[in-house]
């Protein structure tokens, strides 16, 4: 049986929005929202009627009748850290992706309460597919060198674990019998280290970890950090270059690597310097990665926006194709991985997990 599958992603001033029936798209939208009237609701979930009602009129212009979904699929935003899978929507989940009970307030708390809206309508199913809090780290990977910091990590979860799977279905493999060192490779930079289905390490992309991305630091020398901190006393300015101003617009004063990697193929020597130190940074976590796995890499899988630079693909399997072959996925796959998701449990290939509010690692105090 294919199922139909509809599956929501919100993002900053867009909602992407996709229709599937199995491994077939039927009809796929990203529907623009007003920034303006975003500015005017106070808390991200207070958008929830408009984006709903946006949504729906593209959904209806395309004839799309959502009572044929056997499943509805929302970004899991505001969660608390999980390990990966496919989680039913029930009411913890619910109420922890309405307040954002991570902390982070981010749009995609909004993709299980429109999930959660129509599946409930319908009387169907309703999932969140690795969200972003998706925590797999092996226990080494927490710890840090000053007593009572501990390590977390915020991914690209959904499509470096999508990416994992497809190419390990392509070459007749389960995941969960592999390795791969698995990057994503866009506006924010995820490397991450995946052994036998599991993602047991990987870098911070909130936090400031990892390769400088268009609009992120990435990770930066402690003493100077604390200097920084100290001559820019503005909380707000200093944990925004983790996020927003790090990274090319510190550099460069744009997030748009196109623009970069055109000036610096032109001779702009500052951002041939950035784009290649950028390049050397994914370089050096890849072979971080590839340590933690012990070497023992079945493969180099390259995702994301950047991904369809040929230079940048060049560059890195030039460097790193001695460590296990280098495959490039241009792009993510992210409605098509939440759909996916929701069909391994309906088919009986998984089953849903129960979320529980309860972080899957809390240190000892």
């Amino acid at each position: 049986m294919a199922y139909r599958i509809l599956s929501i992603n919100p993002g900053s001033t867009s909602t992407k929005v996709g229709c599937f029936e199995g491994e077939k798209e039927l009809f796929t939208v990203n529907v623009s929202h007003d920034a303006a009237k975003l500015k005017e609701f106070a808390a991200i979930s207070d958008q929830l009627p408009y984006r709903v009602e946006t949504i729906l009129s593209k959904l209806a212009e395309a004839e799309i009748d959502l009572s044929t979904m056997d499943a509805f699929v929302g970004r899991g935003g505001g969660l608390m850290a999980v390990e990966g899978g496919t989680y039913a929507i029930n009411d913890v989940l619910l109420d922890h992706a309405r307040r954002g009970a991570n902390g982070v307030q981010h749009p995609a708390q909004l993709g299980p309460q429109i999930a959660y809206g129509f599946a409930s309508q319908y009387g169907k199913p309703c999932f969140v597919v690795n969200p972003p809090d998706t925590d797999e780290l092996c226990l080494n990977a927490r710890f840090t060198g000053v007593k009572g910091l501990y390590r977390n990590v915020h991914l690209h979860a959904l499509n470096l674990k999508e990416t994992a799977i497809r190419h390990s279905k392509s070459h007749g493999w389960d995941y969960e019998d592999k390795n791969y060192v698995v990057c994503h490779i866009g506006g924010g930079i995820s490397i991450s280290a995946h052994r036998k289905g599991r993602m047991i390490d990987g870098n911070d992309i909130v936090g400031g970890e990892g390769p400088m991305a268009p609009t992120r630091c990435g990770s930066l020398p402690a003493a100077q950090l604390i200097r920084y901190c100290f001559d820019h006393p503005d909380k707000k300015e200093v944990l925004s270059l983790c996020t927003k101003t790090g990274g090319f617009v510190s550099h460069l004063g744009t997030s748009d690597a196109l623009e970069v990697s055109r000036r610096a193929a032109a001779g702009d020597t500052e951002a041939k310097n950035v784009w290649e130190s950028m390049i050397y940074q994914i370089v050096r976590y890849i072979g971080a990665m590839a340590a933690v796995l012990d070497g023992q890499v079945d493969g180099i899988l390259l995702g994301g926006g950047m991904v369809h630079n040929k230079e940048l693909v060049d560059t890195i399997t030039r460097r790193c194709s001695w460590i296990a072959p280098v495959t490039a996925y241009p792009g993510e796959f992210e409605l098509e991985a939440m759909a996916a998701g929701a069909i391994r449990v309906l088919s009986g290939q998984e089953e849903a997990k129960v979320y529980t509010g309860v972080p899957v690692w809390v240190p000892e105090e």
